[in-house]
């Protein structure tokens, strides 16, 4: 190995944080061309995830680390958030063996290649949405793990992406249970959120079951200001109608509040 080729790979190396993903287009940014990229995975420095992006020879990578190189290596606006977010932080009911990773992006958005192929089906779900106006940061957080540290959602704002998927990719009965677990939001960050999205049923259904189960934040919003919309919103098909909300819920929901 030339002594330029051994100290450009020590350097990359030496920058690079164990668990993570480099997509091979930041990685010929920083000098390396395919040729190049071939050469250091043949030598066993690199090894190659999916097709268009490497790890570290021998390193072990998680979702985590693929989620950092959307982030940080491709300035991609994703991040993980409703029940995943809500998993990580203890709040979930439910842990299943494997849990199905929930990433929420902008519409239009896609993954690319290499991430798709990282991950079996049914494994993850990428949930685009104008759930907020693109951009929007708030009721975002980060989360440490081990060298790096990924973008994901506040509990506030997880409880709605939640939400946003009931019933259809989230049981009402499990998103209630989860919703039991809320009583410590802020509610300076919830008013702001209600504001700012832009599902009238997710805000009617998110005040619905805070309400059902008396958390001490509830009192302290303003419902005045978020719109909340004219008429009747389906939640759940069949379902009865909770009149103040204006939305219908699972019968024996309704029938246990009554």
């Amino acid at each position: 190995m030339s002594t330029d080729k051994r100290t450009k790979i020590n350097r990359l190396i030496r920058g690079w944080p164990r668990g993570t993903v480099a997509p091979a287009s930041s990685l010929k940014e920083q000098g390396f061309s395919q040729e190049l990229l071939a050469w250091h995975k043949r030598s066993g420095w690199l090894e190659s995830y999916g097709h268009g992006a490497y790890i570290l020879a021998g390193d072990k990578v998680e979702w985590t680390g693929a989620l950092y190189a959307l982030q940080i290596h491709l300035k991609m606006p994703v991040h993980a958030g409703g029940k995943t977010a809500l998993e990580l932080k203890g709040y979930s009911h439910f842990v299943p063996v494997r849990q199905k990773v929930f990433l929420y992006g902008e519409r239009g958005s896609s993954l690319p290649a290499w991430f798709r192929k990282s991950m079996k089906p049914g494994e993850y779900e990428y949930v685009r949405t104008n759930l907020f106006a693109p951009g929007y940061a708030n009721g975002l957080s980060e989360l440490s793990s081990g060298e790096f540290t990924v973008t994901i959602s506040a509990p506030e704002r997880a409880a709605m992406e939640m939400l946003h998927l009931v019933p259809k990719d989230v049981g009402f009965e499990e998103a209630s249970l989860i919703m039991e677990n809320l009583a410590g939001l802020r509610p300076e960050l919830v008013q702001k959120l209600l504001e700012a999205c832009r599902f009238v049923k997710v805000k009617r259904l998110f005040l619905y079951l805070s309400e059902k189960y008396a958390h001490p934040w509830f009192s302290r919003l303003d419902l005045s200001k978020p719109d909340l919309g004219k008429g009747k919103r389906q939640i759940v098909p069949h379902g009865m109608l909770d009149k103040k909300y204006q939305i219908t819920v699972p019968r024996q929901e309704r029938e246990s509040t009554e």
